[in-house]
């Protein structure tokens, strides 16, 4: 049977090129039986014809196709479906449940959906003035290397490092750059046996939280603070202590003598971007070692650093090994990587691999090793120092603006960073949000980083996803709604 050319429709949302598109839809019209074994496709000219697009862009997806067995060619009589092209697997009527009969109430003795809710709108990007956090700037990200070195990843040479079982190892070139080339930055010095691959900071917050805690031991963490560590207490079943930062971050003083872990984002703090001084990060080493407590630095951030040198990470003052370091490319690349690590004592290391080991293996090789030559090749540290030039440009225009309308900026940081914290002068939070969407505005209300201490008018305000010279018309909108 002829295939018609008119089956053949472009989706202009499609994100890809036009030969991926019309791969895709060769491909899914085999896999879902609509084209069969045998078909003839239409002629690429005319396909071309009914599409409106280059002869050469079909021809070039057919020969592609044919290359991975979807169709076959046969010289003037043209492409055909291939007898051997993958098909779907066909179930019998009846083989699938109509019908959920089970009480999954009683069912799931574990709930993990009632934590605080931190997602954005999915089309954050529509809107004109996206004061949001922790997002990728197109703009900024070097996508030209980054796909080269992606690319790089794929090849023969390292195709035992991308596709293998690696049996809970990570990729050794991707270690050697964090223990050689990021490590350092924060005065830290490590081997690479203390050192673990993780899928993003929250992952290695959740190992750290199995290996370290019980019902029977007390957990203190910073508040307000990240609304998935709390969570992910919450479920662990331990016991926890929330303790109220001040300007200069964790009070030492308030952290309880039989405290056993103490979670903390000492360089800059979530939310309220804080950074804690140097004396105090002393004092909170010696309280650890006098009350024998643990502490899990969460240092993300560290390298937006524009307006001054970050002081000395808490693990780099350590002294007696209690610091656990968690660190993240999310916001140095993209947080869609998923890709962060951590630095602690060889034994612990050696635990929080064999946990990873039963959650996921390892964290993809291909990622890794990407991300590796991106390292290694220079482009991270250049990604770096463009994203902080633009920062510097961002929060100065935002600073601005903010005092021009009067609003009102809690607190600073020392070095940088992409936010403030904010405090909204005549409605809720929550309802200036929704007032701000409608006018094409997104902000972040700050009752998730409190729980049910939520105070009501603290929000951050970000400027990592947002054009600079969007930012003084969308603080006037801010301002305007009684931000």
């Amino acid at each position: 049977m002829a295939i018609a050319a008119e089956s053949f429709v472009l989706d202009p949302g499609h994100t890809g090129t036009l030969q991926r598109q019309l791969q895709e839809i060769v491909t899914g019209g085999i896999l879902s039986g609509r084209f069969r074994p045998g078909d003839r496709m239409p002629s690429s000219r005319g396909l071309a014809r009914h599409l409106g697009i280059s002869r050469i862009t079909v021809t070039l997806a057919y020969t592609e196709l044919v290359a991975n067995d979807y169709l076959t060619s046969r010289g003037r009589s043209g492409y055909f479906v291939s007898d051997s092209a993958p098909t779907p697997p066909v179930l019998p009527v009846g083989a699938l449940p109509v019908e959920d009969r089970v009480d999954w109430n009683a069912a799931m003795v574990r709930r993990f959906s009632a934590g605080p809710d931190l997602e954005r709108p999915r089309d954050w990007r529509s809107y004109r003035y996206p004061f949001i956090y922790g997002q990728t700037d197109a703009r900024l990200f070097d996508h030209r290397n980054w796909r080269r070195c992606a690319l790089q990843a794929l090849g023969a040479r390292d195709f035992e490092a991308t596709t293998s079982d690696s049996y809970g190892r990570d990729d050794a070139l991707l270690v050697e750059q964090i223990v050689r080339h990021i490590l350092p930055r924060r005065g830290i010095a490590a081997e690479p046996d203390q050192v673990l691959i993780t899928l993003g900071a929250q992952n290695a917050l959740w190992m750290v939280s199995r290996i370290l805690l019980t019902q029977d031991r007390l957990a203190a963490i910073e508040h307000p603070g990240y609304p998935a560590l709390r969570t992910i207490l919450g479920r662990s079943g331990a016991r926890s202590v929330a303790l109220q930062i001040d300007a200069a971050g964790l009070p030492p003083e308030s952290v309880p003598p039989e405290t056993d872990v103490v979670f903390v984002t000492p360089s800059h703090h979530c939310p309220t971007s804080a950074t804690m001084p140097v004396a105090r990060r002393r004092e909170l080493l010696a309280r650890a070692d006098r009350d024998d407590f643990l502490i899990v630095e969460d240092d993300y951030e560290f390298e937006l650093a524009f307006a001054a040198p970050p002081a000395p990470a808490l693990k780099s003052l350590d002294r007696s090994g209690r610091v656990i370091y968690i660190g993240s490319f999310a916001k140095s690349l993209f947080p869609g990587l998923r890709l962060g690590y951590l630095v602690a004592s060889a034994p612990f290391i050696a635990e929080a691999r064999a946990l990873r080991s039963l959650l996921v293996r390892h964290v993809p090789g291909h990622l890794q090793r990407a991300a590796a030559y991106f390292l290694e090749q220079g482009h991270y540290d250049a990604q770096i120092h463009r994203m902080a030039r633009v920062y510097r440009e961002r929060r100065a225009t935002a600073e601005a603006a903010i005092a021009a309308h009067g609003l009102t900026a809690l607190g600073a940081n020392t070095f940088g960073g992409s936010s403030f914290w904010m405090q909204s002068r005549d409605v809720p939070a929550e309802i200036l949000a929704a007032r701000l969407r409608n006018r094409g505005v997104l902000i972040e209300p700050g009752g998730p980083f409190f729980g049910a201490d939520d105070p009501g008018d603290r929000y951050r305000l970000a400027y990592s996803s947002i054009a600079r010279e969007d930012i003084p018309e969308g603080l006037r909108r801010i301002a305007e709604a009684g931000g």
